[in-house]
Order: structure tokens, then sequence, then C-alpha cells
């Protein structure tokens, strides 16, 4: 059985190597600076990750929250790194993100339980 995350990153990864093999230079390049402005630099990679939490929050893109949990997941953020940078995300974007703010709990969850 298929869970949420696995089923996220197969059609993720499907779609992008489409994108990405149109050969398309913009969209290779717009792929290619999303991938280093989340390396270490001055700031390290958990505080990035979680600014990109916030920003896909606040912007509503259910796709982009999953992304940056599974990213932050990865680098090692904890469940309270996590509800501060949601709750942060909330206040900034109002109750119209609470729908966002569920589901978004709800996929932490699921990265919690693949462990």
């Amino acid at each position: 059985m298929i869970d949420q995350v696995d089923e996220f990153n197969a059609y993720r990864q499907k779609m992008n190597d489409k994108l990405l093999g149109e050969n398309n230079k913009v969209l290779k390049r717009i792929f290619n600076l999303d991938t280093n402005s989340f390396t270490e630099g001055a700031l390290d990679k958990k505080t990035k990750e979680l600014l990109g939490l916030v920003a896909s929050l606040v912007l509503r893109c259910d796709d982009c929250v999953k992304y940056h949990l599974e990213s932050s997941h990865k680098s090692g953020v904890n469940k309270e790194q996590v509800m501060e940078t949601l709750s942060i995300g909330t206040l900034i974007g109002g109750t119209i993100v609470i729908p966002h703010l569920r589901r978004a709990y709800e996929y932490w969850e699921t990265l919690e339980n693949k462990k």
C-alpha cells in the first residue's frame, strides 16, 4: 500500500522528469535556483527549509508545504520546531491558512510514522 508521502514523491518525480525532459532553459534554471537556494550558506539548511515552510503555508501551496515538511524532517527538524514554524505561518497568513495547517499537521504525522 502506497502512503501519501510515497504517492506525493512518485508524482513529483514523474512530473519533474517530464518537465525537465522538455529541455527548456528557463525551467531548468528555475529548478536549479530552487535547489541551490536551500543548500548550506549564511543560513543553515534547517533554517532555510523552515523559512520555505512558512512562505509555502502563507501562499497556501499544499505541495510546497509537503516538500518543505519532508525536507525539514530529513534535515533533523523536530516536531516542536515545525509546530512553532506553522504557528508563525498561520499568524502571518491568517485563518484562511487553517485548512492548509491541518493538512500540514497530518503530513508531518505521516513523516514521523514512516521512521
